[in-house]
């Protein structure tokens, strides 16, 4: 049992956040997807997700210790909608922050040396983790991200209509459960650890999450003592509660894109929708510069993108047919 104490100044101070980024999100859908069951919310998209990312999620398994704390991925990479903006985070965390966040985490044996590369900033080691994220988000989170936000959002709103009408303390009742219990001026957890969190006037941020369906899990800020603490919030506990995500019409749109195109040719086809370098097509889609020019290539001849030379950079860009093809139920699929 975790048991947050608030001040008058705590309640004053808290408040809600649209979620824990995607980021966060993307590696909750890793821990979601090895889980035996995820339960019947997420049986269809658990089903839908499993077996396509194969060895390009292992990165990111390999940062998920058997037992004791986990890897705060929200402080590493922030909060941020956008995966890119979240890996150009995760990419320069600061070597304090990386060893704060590493220093209890419990690794199997066999990626021990692997984990001391992250913590001692190997850019390699990194890179590695980035390419991990970006493909497990784009196959288990992507596809599903404009409904699991709108999701959020619902929730989020459902939380600022609690505080208008009743104040935090209103709030604080919502969010009771199995999980939650509000016993003023506490706010209890169900945790395996046994510990008391004062706020000390700082407040609480309170975020929805989408794939964390476990526990309410309290994220501190750890190189800021005097930014507040966020808590994640499961917000899915049946299969009502999210079972048209799962039909977005993105998640067929990709698979049927990939399955015309190939994935690494679809993936280079949406990468460069924001006219993107060989260079940064390559370094967000971790192939080589050699690998991009091939399929640039093959979608130019077949109309989907234009290329031009910029100095000595060459920008591949979408054309309005392959714009087409990138759109969710696109005719041409």
């Amino acid at each position: 049992m975790k048991r947050i104490h608030f001040t008058a100044q705590d309640l004053m101070r808290t408040r809600v956040a649209a979620s824990i980024g995607t980021a966060a999100e993307t590696f909750d859908s890793v821990k979601l997807l090895r889980a035996p069951d995820a339960g019947p919310a997420f049986r269809r998209w658990q089903v839908a997700v499993r077996g396509r990312l194969d060895e390009r999620a292992r990165p990111l398994a390999a940062l998920l210790p058997p037992l004791g704390p986990e890897v705060d991925v929200r402080s590493l990479a922030g909060d941020s909608a956008c995966i890119e903006e979240a890996v150009d985070r995760l990419l320069g965390a600061p070597r304090a922050l990386l060893r704060v966040e590493f220093e209890n985490i419990r690794f199997r044996p066999a990626h021990r040396t692997w984990a001391r590369n992250l913590v001692d900033g190997d850019r390699e080691t990194w890179l590695q983790v980035a390419t991990a994220l970006r493909a497990c988000h784009g196959v288990a989170v992507a596809p599903y991200w404009d409904g699991v936000r709108a999701h959020l959002a619902e929730v989020r709103a459902a939380y600022v209509n609690a505080m208008a009408e009743g104040g935090v303390e209103r709030l604080l009742k919502s969010l009771c459960g199995p999980m939650l219990r509000w016993r003023p001026p506490v706010l209890e957890l169900e945790h395996p650890y046994e510990a008391d969190v004062h706020l000390n006037g700082r407040g609480l941020v309170i975020a929805p999450t989408m794939f964390s369906t476990r526990r309410a899990e309290l994220m501190h800020p750890v190189l800021d003592p005097d930014e507040a603490p966020v808590l994640a919030v499961p917000t899915v506990t049946d299969a009502v509660a999210c079972g048209t995500l799962w039909d977005d019409t993105r998640a067929s749109g990709v698979r049927a894109l990939e399955d015309l195109l190939g994935r690494t040719r679809a993936a280079v086809l949406e990468a460069a929708a924001g006219g993107r370098s060989t260079t940064d097509l390559a370094r967000r889609l971790g192939i080589f510069p050699a690998t991009v020019s091939h399929h640039t290539s093959v979608l130019r001849k077949a109309g989907l993108v234009t290329t031009r030379r910029e100095g000595k950079a060459v920008l591949h860009t979408v054309t309005s047919m392959g714009m087409a093809l990138l759109e969710p139920g696109s005719r041409l699929l």
